[in-house]
């Protein structure tokens, strides 16, 4: 008796197995994965990451370091928008929508620093901007080189530098669209063909998990550099407030101690704030029933005045159609009357014309065969006579 319930147990165990590598396969199958090409552009821009976030920064401390508020705010806002907007162009489903993203945003931010609007938004030290940018740039292609072939380098080189041109970064936000359907028209790659898989399970998950850590890397350094903003535009003296926490904390603590002495001190006044205050909120609950009778009776006026209002003008919309309806039907009968007095003097024209036309068609050539007949007879008589 007792072997059967463990074969039952060794029975169930293995049909769990089973039933799991069958749920494997069947997940793994039918899923393509990524190309090697692909996965090593998505393994080449994400580190590539780490380098453009350390420039940015150390550039950034270094602009700042001795400068005004407003040098140090915009030095602030530039770590925070490029790297806001690199984690937006790098963390794409398709590694090559990343990789074509990601370059043409790095273009982008050089030609800002360089010639465009941010030429001279750190003042003097706006070349160390430029070349920092001109550096990550230069950086990413060489890694982008090793990926491609020399003349798919020069295609996709001429069309970021094209882009960065006809699409160039207006302000220190870096507001941009992506480049990635330029890119496919460009290359006349059709929107369903660009992305043809995610990848496989655990390709899905490695992006995941990067994405992440990404996140939980880069959030806390985000909301340290806003709030380092917000307190330089704020004027926010921080010794006055930790002087002012430390005050409060000071009386919290002795009005704790006066409480635990003098129990009985609270209580009596505890009492006296009740007395006190009970003919004031006496006060206020009457006022407040006053208005709000006040109240309910302007809002029963409001809505006879509202019924009355839309008595009216359902009478007078009655008016303007009765009015309409009767114009119409005058209108019409003018029109009827109009169509009858023509259609009977055509009617008689028509009969004109049918007389005239009878009159000439027979009566015409019988009144001449008369006419000739008698002049034929008066011939013939005088040619007999003589």
């Amino acid at each position: 008796m007792r072997f059967y319930p463990s074969l039952f147990l060794t029975a169930l165990l293995a049909l769990t197995c089973s039933g799991c590598s069958l749920l494997e396969v069947k997940l793994e199958s039918g899923i393509e994965p990524l190309p090697q090409e692909q996965l090593s552009m998505r393994v080449f821009t994400r580190e590539y990451s780490n380098t453009f976030y350390a420039g940015v920064e150390q550039t950034a401390d270094a602009i700042s370091h001795g400068g005004d508020v407003n040098r140090q705010s915009q030095a602030l806002l530039w770590k925070i928008y490029a790297e806001q907007t690199l984690g937006q162009t790098i963390f794409q489903v398709s590694p090559v929508a990343a990789m074509v993203d990601t370059w043409a945003f790095t273009a982008q931010m050089a030609d800002f620093f360089k010639q465009g609007n941010g030429k001279a938004l750190f003042g003097e030290q706006s070349a160390a901007a430029a070349n920092t940018s001109q550096q990550l740039l230069q950086d990413y292609e060489r890694r982008m080189r090793g990926l491609m072939s020399s003349s798919e380098f020069a295609v996709n080189q001429r069309f970021i530098r094209a882009y960065a041109s006809a699409h160039p970064l207006f302000d220190i936000t870096f507001a941009r669209i992506s480049a990635f359907n330029d890119w496919l028209k460009a290359r006349n790659i059709g929107e369903f063909e660009a992305v043809t898989t995610f990848g496989s399970v655990p390709e899905v998950m490695s992006d995941m998990s990067d994405r992440l850590a990404m996140l939980s890397a880069q959030t806390p350094k985000i909301l340290g550099w806003k709030a380092e903003l917000f307190a330089l535009h704020a004027d926010i003296n921080t010794k006055e407030v930790q002087q002012t926490l430390q005050d409060i904390s000071r009386t919290s603590a002795k009005f704790q101690q006066l409480m635990a002495q003098s129990p009985e001190l609270m209580s009596q006044l505890a009492v006296d704030m009740r007395r006190e205050l009970t003919p004031l909120l006496a006060q206020l609950d009457a006022s407040a029933q006053q208005n709000l009778a006040q109240l309910s009776k302007e809002r029963q006026a409001l809505e006879q005045m509202v019924a009355r209002e839309r008595l009216a003008l359902a009478q007078l919309v009655d008016d303007e159609r009765r009015a309409v309806v009767r114009d119409a039907d005058a209108m019409v009968q003018r029109t009827v009357s109009q169509v009858f007095a023509e259609i009977n003097g055509l009617i008689k024209s028509l009969i004109l014309y049918i007389v005239l036309f009878l009159v000439v068609v027979f009566f015409a050539p019988l009144g001449l065969g008369v006419w000739l007949g008698r002049r034929m007879g008066l011939k013939q008589a005088a040619r007999q006579a003589s």
